[in-house]
C-alpha cells in the first residue's frame, strides 16, 4: 500500500492530535483525534509521532556533489576564484556523470522527508549547457518523488565570462526556472553590467531570480539595496531571492535598518545555511519583515566536506548560529526548512491544510522544538499522497486492516 487514506494519531506542528486524511494526493480533512473511533481502511496509525509538510531546502547544487562517488579529500583555496578553477579541474576528473551523483543527492534528500529543492546549476563557458541538461533529466525521473526548481548559475561570472548571457538566455529557454547571479562587485567587478543582463533576462523570459552574494559590509548592503530597486520596479516581488547575504551580519545597526527596510518593501527573500562566517541575523531580519529561509547549499562537494541533506539539520545549524534556543525560536528555525521556504519558492499548495498537497513527513519526535534539536528519525515520507520514503530500513507505521479498526 503506497497510498494510505488517513494518518492516524499523528502530532501536528501545533501540538494536537489529529487525523489526517488523504485524497487524490491531497490532504482532504484534519480533524481532532478521538481514540477508539473506527479508522478508514487504509490508514496508518503514526501513535503520536510528529507529522510535518515537507521539508524544503531552498539552496542546493545538485551538479556538484561527489555524492555517488568514493570519498575525495578537500583541498583549501585562498580565494573564490582559485576555488572555481580547483573544481573545474576535479569535474574533469570526475569517474561517475553528473546526473548519477545528482540522483545520488535526490534520494537521500527524498528520504530525509526533503519533498522541494531549489538547485542551482553551473551555466559557464567550461560546462555550457550540460549540466542543466543533465538536472533536468534528474528532474523529470524524480517529479514523482520530489519537487526541484532549477536556477541556471553563472559560477564563473556574467560580465567577466564571455558568453554568459547568452548562455543564460538559452537556459532559460530549455527550462531552466530561475536565472541567478554572483557577486556582481566583488567577482564582476560591474555591478550595474551584471545586474542589467539578470533582471532582463528574467523580465524577458517571466522567470523569477535567485543571486549569490557574498560581498560584505556596505559594499554588500549597497547591492542589496540596488537589488531589492530592481524588483521593485519590474514588479517581481515574492520572486525574488539572494542566498548568503553575508553583508547583513557585518554592518552596524542602522545599515542594516536601512538595507532591511529596501528588502521587505520590494519582497526579496535572503536565504542562509547558517554559515562559519558572517551570517545575516534571523530574527532581526524577520523583526524587521524580511523573509528568511534556509537551504543546504554544498553537500560533499569540492567546496567543503560537509553536508548529509537533512534540512532539520540544518534547521539545528542555524539554530546554534544564531543563538535561538527557546521553544519558539526553535520553532521559527523550522519554519526556515518548511513554511518559510516553500513561500520563497512560491508553492502555493504547501502545508497541512484541506487542499494542500500531501506532501508530509513523519518524524519520531513529540514537538516541533524536539524536531530541530533531537536529529530525529524520519518514519514516514509522502510526496503528493505517496509513500516515498524513508526505506533506509523497514519500520513504517502500522497500517490499519480492511476491515478497519480504532486507533
Amino acid at each position: 500500500m503506497n497510498e494510505p487514506t488517513a494518518l492516524i494519531g499523528a502530532t501536528l506542528p501545533d501540538g494536537r492530535t489529529a487525523d489526517v486524511h488523504l485524497r487524490d494526493g491531497r490532504v482532504r480533512a484534519v480533524e481532532d483525534h478521538l481514540p477508539g473511533r473506527p479508522a478508514p481502511a487504509g490508514a496508518l496509525r503514526l501513535g503520536g509521532a510528529l507529522l510535518l509538510p515537507a521539508l524544503v531546502d531552498g539552496h542546493a547544487h545538485l551538479d556538484k556533489t561527489l555524492l555517488g562517488g568514493p570519498w575525495r579529500p578537500h583541498h583549501a583555496t585562498a580565494t573564490l576564484r582559485e576555488q572555481i578553477a580547483a573544481e573545474r579541474a576535479s569535474r574533469r576528473a570526475a569517474d561517475v556523470p553528473v546526473a548519477d551523483r545528482a540522483a545520488a543527492l535526490a534520494r537521500r534528500m527524498v528520504s530525509l522527508g526533503t519533498g522541494h529543492v531549489r538547485s542551482h546549476v553551473d551555466v559557464d563557458p567550461d560546462t555550457g549547457l550540460d549540466h542543466l541538461h543533465a538536472l533536468l533529466g534528474v528532474r523529470e525521473d524524480f517529479r514523482d518523488r520530489l519537487g526541484i526548481q532549477l536556477v541556471a548559475f553563472p559560477q564563473s561570472g556574467v560580465v567577466t565570462a564571455p558568453g554568459v548571457a547568452d548562455l543564460l538566455d538559452a537556459a532559460l529557454a530549455d527550462g531552466a526556472d530561475l536565472i541567478g547571479g554572483l557577486d556582481p562587485v566583488g567577482f564582476d567587478g560591474d555591478a550595474a553590467g551584471q545586474l542589467d543582463t539578470v533582471f532582463g533576462l528574467a523580465e524577458r523570459h517571466g522567470k523569477g531570480i535567485d543571486l549569490h552574494l557574498h560581498d560584505g559590509g556596505e559594499t554588500g548592503t549597497a547591492q542589496l539595496r540596488d537589488i531589492a530597486a530592481r524588483t521593485a520596479a519590474l514588479g517581481l516581488g515574492g520572486r525574488v531571492a539572494v542566498s548568503h547575504a553575508y553583508a547583513l551580519g557585518d554592518v552596524d545597526a542602522r545599515e542594516l535598518a536601512r538595507t532591511a527596510a529596501a528588502l521587505a518593501a520590494a519582497g526579496v527573500a535572503v536565504m542562509t545555511n547558517g554559515p562559519s562566517g558572517p551570517m545575516p541575523p534571523v530574527l532581526r531580519l524577520r523583526e524587521l519583515g524580511v523573509r528568511v529561509f534556509a537551504g543546504s547549499d554544498n553537500i560533499r562537494d569540492t567546496w567543503w566536506p560537509y553536508g548529509t541533506a537533512d534540512m532539520l539539520e540544518r534547521a539545528t545549524v542555524i539554530g546554534l548560529r544564531a543563538g535561538l534556543m527557546t521553544d519558539a525560536e526553535l520553532r521559527t528555525a523550522a519554519s526556515l526548512v518548511t513554511s518559510e521556504a516553500a513561500a520563497a519558492l512560491c508553492l502555493d499548495d504547501y502545508g497541512l491544510a484541506p487542499g494542500a498537497r500531501a506532501d508530509l513527513v513523519a518524524v519520531a519526535a513529540g514537538s516541533v522544538p524536539e524536531a530541530v534539536a533531537a536529529h530525529p528519525r524520519r518514519l514516514l515520507v509522502l510526496h503528493a499522497g505517496r509513500i516515498v520514503g524513508p526505506f533506509a530500513d523497514d519500520t513504517y507505521p502500522t497500517v490499519v486492516p480492511s476491515a478497519g479498526g480504532t486507533g
